[in-house]
């Protein structure tokens, strides 16, 4: 019975503010304990100048501090279409921001996470071991990212730094 009415409560989030659906998940008693948050950072439109990470992280943690509840143990970013490295190093610059931040704060995406490694096999057996070298460097940067101790030298990998914006895209 729980599990339906957080699959409803979710359901809702899309179209109310994330105070409404804290709230609505507290009247209806759901522990928040074994829950995730699921968001985009906030960041300025595909149509606007980049800002840097640290902008971000600060808009975005903020934003965060006033809305998620202390005991949501963990908050997993979408990537919002930015590239594979704007997400590392926007997700590396909030965890190395000093302050408030109850929840583990880390990356839930597949697509900017594969993105450089689906361009690197191409399909091709003869390209496995360039798309696992590929996959391998995401992993590690967004893990180092995950403690804020990223130094971005996954940076130069292949499509890396490519926009994963979709104009127009509908979900």
């Amino acid at each position: 019975m729980g599990h339906m009415i957080l699959q409803n409560v979710l359901r809702l989030q899309s179209g109310c503010s994330l105070h409404a659906t804290y709230k609505a998940l507290n009247d209806h008693h759901v522990p928040l304990e074994g829950s995730l948050l699921k968001r985009n950072m906030v960041t300025p439109g595909s149509e606007s100048a980049k800002l840097a990470p640290e902008v971000v992280a600060e808009h975005t943690v903020l934003a965060l501090q006033r809305t998620v509840p202390a005991a949501v143990p963990a908050i997993v970013f979408l990537s919002g279409g930015q590239s594979e490295e704007e997400a590392t190093l926007n997700l590396n610059a909030m965890n190395k921001l000093q302050g408030k931040k109850p929840w583990s704060l880390s990356l839930s995406f597949g697509r900017a996470l594969q993105q450089s490694t689906l361009k690197a096999w191409a399909g091709k057996e003869e390209n496995v071991e360039k798309a696992r070298t590929a996959f391998l460097a995401r992993c590690k940067a967004n893990s180092e990212a995950t403690l804020g101790s990223d130094k971005g030298d996954a940076a130069g990998g292949e499509s890396v730094s490519e926009s994963l914006h979709v104009k127009d895209y509908k979900y």
